[in-house]
């Protein structure tokens, strides 16, 4: 999707929730971004997360530490995330609206500085790091779902000359990242049935192109993808993730 569309797709996602599908998850690759941001944070740690959605991944998975600012696009899903952290009782915890591409944080700031599936300009990043601080990128490209994209016919990022995860890992070192590392994350996605199958694909950009909103799937297709990866009476859907990981140097 294009950033534009990303901004439309959040707003309108802002009160959603992936646990309405009761989703099974089964992870193949050892790469856990939030195993590796809280093995480099200390008590005086400084966090920014870009793309922060609705903040539920800060409030469960971060550390306790100096401070955590997280940052959207979506003014939609900074106000979900300020009512999840009123919920939480956290400390040390904010968020704002904020333009990955225009990013609008103090240099040499932050010690630590994580992105998930969303644009970013590892420039300003790097910028607003301090030096020996750490920067994870966990995202999605034109492989995810790639046998259900050949099925149905196309599908998010396919027409992409160059996979998002090889454009972010050259950005990462173009713009001066020491220790820089590409890791392919591969999972299994588990749904019980295929009325939550149809609506979670209904809800997601993985078909952006293909099933426009206001059309339907193509049902004889999406059947033929069901046929094809049911285990246990369980529909799989083959996801493929990708981690960056990089560090300022000193």
């Amino acid at each position: 999707m294009s950033h534009e569309s990303d901004f439309e797709y959040y707003e309108k996602m802002a009160h959603w929730s992936f646990d309405e599908y009761g989703i099974h998850e089964e992870c193949l690759t050892s790469w856990d971004l939030y195993g590796l941001l809280n093995s480099f944070a200390t008590p005086d740690s400084r966090i920014l997360d870009l793309g922060t959605a609705g903040g539920e991944k800060i409030l469960e998975f971060f550390p306790d530490c100096a401070e955590i600012l997280g940052t959207d696009f979506s003014p939609a899903m900074v106000e979900t995330a300020r009512a999840n952290l009123a919920k939480s009782g956290r400390k040390n915890i904010s968020f704002k609206v904020m333009d990955n591409l225009n990013m609008d944080v103090p240099d040499e700031h932050f010690d630590i500085v994580t992105a998930r599936h969303t644009c970013t300009d590892p420039a300003q990043i790097l910028r607003c790091l301090k030096p020996g601080g750490h920067f994870l990128i966990r995202g999605v490209d034109k492989y995810d779902c790639w046998n259900l994209k050949l099925i149905m016919g196309g599908g998010q990022g396919c027409n992409d000359a160059v996979p998002i995860s090889i454009a972010d890992y050259e950005n990462v070192l173009k713009a001066g990242f020491a220790d820089v590392e590409l890791v392919l994350i591969h999972t299994r996605e588990y749904f019980k049935d295929r009325e939550t199958f149809k609506a979670f694909l209904g809800a997601v950009p993985i078909l952006s192109d293909v099933a426009i909103e206001g059309e339907p799937l193509d049902e004889k297709l999406l059947n033929e993808y069901i046929a094809r990866n049911t285990i246990g009476g369980m529909i799989v859907l083959y996801r493929r993730y990708y981690g960056i990981s990089g560090r300022k140097p000193v």
